[in-house]
């Protein structure tokens, strides 16, 4: 079967509203970073993080506005290209610093395409969700409230974590999955062992490639447990 490379465009023109509303808002996102970080001299570990817990807002943005799959994996792609080259460059030096050893603005925009492609159909949508604020919110969080309050630290693989950080991940995981599914005993338990498992490859990520196995695993595995 041919696929239409034309799609993508043609349903941005029929709503462009919708994907107005969309760069808007991420527009917004990155200029307040960038203010933070250029004016307000704010911790760049902090302006990252803000724009990492904030994009992940786009995925219920395009679910309410109802935006096609096709529109979704185009902006992947074109967000994987912007991450190359802003790992070299310096382009938006508030989300992705030239030489910082990570790729994980790279990952972040890969995975929002493959749970998108897996899952954006069918009335699945709920999982492509679960797996991106799982990402967005629980690492993010988890990154902040460790780096503020982690006081009992412990190394595994050369990754310093913390266990505040840790069980801040695991709880905000409970929380994004239990919210998006309703809450029953049955969704708390699979809410359970996918903050746990989440927490577990946070833990042993290097270069930022939990952005890609924290969200890619969790949406996973709650569409197989549910």
């Amino acid at each position: 079967m041919s696929t239409d490379l034309t799609a993508p465009f043609t349903l941005i023109l029929q709503n462009p509203s919708h994907f107005a509303i969309v760069i808007l808002y991420l527009g917004i996102l990155l200029l307040i970073a960038e203010i933070l970080s250029r004016y307000h001299k704010t911790d760049s570990e902090l302006t990252r993080k803000i724009v990492h817990i904030g994009t992940g807002n786009v995925i219920l943005l395009a679910w309410w506005l109802n935006i096609s799959k096709d529109v979704i994996l185009l902006a992947s792609v074109v967000a994987s290209f912007i991450a190359i080259m802003s790992y070299f460059l310096p382009i938006l030096p508030s989300v992705n610093g030239v030489g910082r050893n990570s790729l994980g603005t790279l990952f972040y925009a890969i995975s929002i395409g493959i749970l998108t492609a897996l899952f954006w159909q069918n009335g699945q949508r709920q999982f492509t969700a679960i797996g991106i604020l799982i990402m967005s919110y629980g690492d993010g969080m988890a990154a902040l409230i460790g780096q503020k309050w982690g006081k009992h630290k412990y190394q595994i693989l050369g990754n310093q974590k913390s266990w505040e950080g840790s069980l801040t991940m695991t709880g905000v995981s409970i929380l994004v999955t239990v919210i998006i599914l309703g809450f029953t005993w049955q969704n708390l338990l699979i809410a359970s062992i996918v903050g746990i498992f989440a927490t577990i490859l946070e833990t042993f990520s290097s270069i930022g490639i939990d952005n890609l196995t924290v969200p890619v695993a969790s949406g996973i595995i709650v569409y197989y447990l549910s």
